[in-house]
């Protein structure tokens, strides 16, 4: 079984000086295998056009890297994938991390719950390693999939610069594909416990009409959530501009789906 890992990276580096990317591959090289299987790992890395590695990240042999046509998030992914024919496809942004257990988890529940695509629940932390909460929103750091998905689906939409995974998975859950969200050990799974996570919900009500919850047997989310003031998110929140933008792309998916895809 083959596995392609993309990761779209701006080659921005942490409070320490160290590169977010070398940190979400060593997150890839801790992952153990699922218990029945071996899988073997290549990775993609997406980058803005015109750029280069730096010279104090070591990439691993089975990490290849390609220029994208624009300085975007989708266009970094989409250069990634452009090669995709692997039985499975996996995404982490840069700024995350995956706990070891998380591709062991996600793949074993593609394949023992017959899913054809999964995200899960993200627990955030800052930069200083503190946890700030847990994240139910299904951010790409999540998704694993089947080859027949990513090209049934397509790629990522590059008009949209701050909400295209929202986009993607409208276009997902409009397919009819059998999803899971995977969660806590400990988080609910069954509505009426959901007052205190309503944004479980929303993968439920929002996620398509084949979207189910189920518990990976982690105390903890399987990835780490980086909060940091050169995200997206914190640029929706401190640039006016970068706001407008996001409530305009939300009022597009509003009319394209209906709903605010999750």
């Amino acid at each position: 079984m083959n596995l392609l890992i993309v990761v779209p990276s701006r080659l921005r580096r942490n409070a320490s000086g160290r590169l977010f990317l070398s940190e979400s591959l060593d997150s890839i090289a801790a992952q153990k295998n699922s218990a029945d299987t071996t899988v073997r790992i290549e990775i993609a890395i997406g980058v803005d056009p015109g750029a280069d590695l730096p010279n104090d990240l070591s990439l691993p042999p089975n990490a290849t890297f390609s220029r994208a046509a624009s300085p975007s998030q989708a266009a970094a992914l989409n250069a990634a994938t452009a090669a995709f024919n692997h039985d499975f496809l996996a995404i982490l942004e840069d700024d995350d991390q995956w706990l070891p257990d998380h591709l062991a988890n996600s793949l074993g529940a593609l394949r023992t719950q017959s899913l054809d695509f999964v995200s899960t629940t993200q627990l955030q932390v800052d930069e200083s390693g503190q946890i700030a909460s847990i994240f139910d929103f299904p951010t790409p750091s999540g998704w694993v999939m089947r080859r027949e998905v990513w090209h049934s689906v397509g790629p990522f939409d590059n008009s949209y610069r701050y909400h295209l995974d929202n986009e993607w998975l409208g276009r997902l859950g409009s397919l009819g594909f059998r999803r899971g969200h995977l969660v806590e050990a400990t988080a609910p799974v069954d509505t009426r416990w959901m007052v205190m996570r309503p944004w479980l919900k929303n993968v439920l009500t929002h996620g398509g009409p084949h979207s189910t919850l189920l518990r990976h047997g982690n105390p903890v989310p399987n990835v780490r959530r980086l909060i940091h003031g050169g995200s997206g998110m914190a640029a929706i929140g401190l640039d006016p501009t970068a706001h407008a933008t996001s409530t305009q792309e939300y009022e597009r998916l509003a009319r394209t789906y209906g709903r605010i895809p999750w």
